[in-house]
């Protein structure tokens, strides 16, 4: 992690941005709404899926830091949803959060996507991701500086189209 690590509240977009203030229609506000309960996060949402190109590329894994902590966020890739004791939580543009089942350990996911790294049947595209999670787990594991604790995600699941909407 750098010396100077964030303090206090994570990014609310995961990248820098600034407050502004906007006068919209009350029509406008109340499809935005339909988006997304936060205006804010509705128009980001809009314009990601609008959006002709990034500027910089989606890497494949990555490290997000908060404060004196970091998730690492990935592209979810067919390979990654093979691993045993391991679901995708989507976050958004595309990105999700590993998480595991409580069974599974740290060391072990690094195993599994090592494991996978020496199989066949991955594809090149694939085979990124899959480094760059074994490197940031491997440095965090040799790193005399960080640690590694597995939290709970709570993650809801139902019968397909059966998952009810909340206010």
């Amino acid at each position: 992690m750098p010396p100077a690590a964030r303090l206090g509240r994570p990014r609310k977009y995961g990248r820098p941005s600034r407050a502004v203030t906007v006068t919209l229609p009350v029509d406008v506000l109340e499809r935005l709404s339909a988006f997304h309960a936060d205006v804010g996060s509705a128009i980001v949402n809009m314009v990601l899926r609008t959006a002709p190109a990034r500027l910089q590329p989606i890497r494949a894994a990555e490290i997000a830091r908060y404060g004196n902590h970091a998730v690492i966020i990935v592209t979810p890739s067919r390979a990654l949803k093979r691993l045993r004791g391991v679901q995708l939580v989507p976050i958004g543009d595309g990105r999700a959060l590993i998480s595991l089942v409580p069974s599974m350990s740290i060391s072990a996911l690094e195993l599994q996507v090592r494991d996978a790294l020496d199989g066949t049947d991955v594809p090149k595209h694939e085979r990124q991701a899959l480094k760059s999670i074994a490197d940031i787990l491997r440095r965090g594991r040799a790193s005399r500086g960080l640690t590694f604790e597995a939290r709970t995600i709570i993650v809801m699941g139902s019968k397909p189209g059966r998952l009810e909407k909340s206010a």
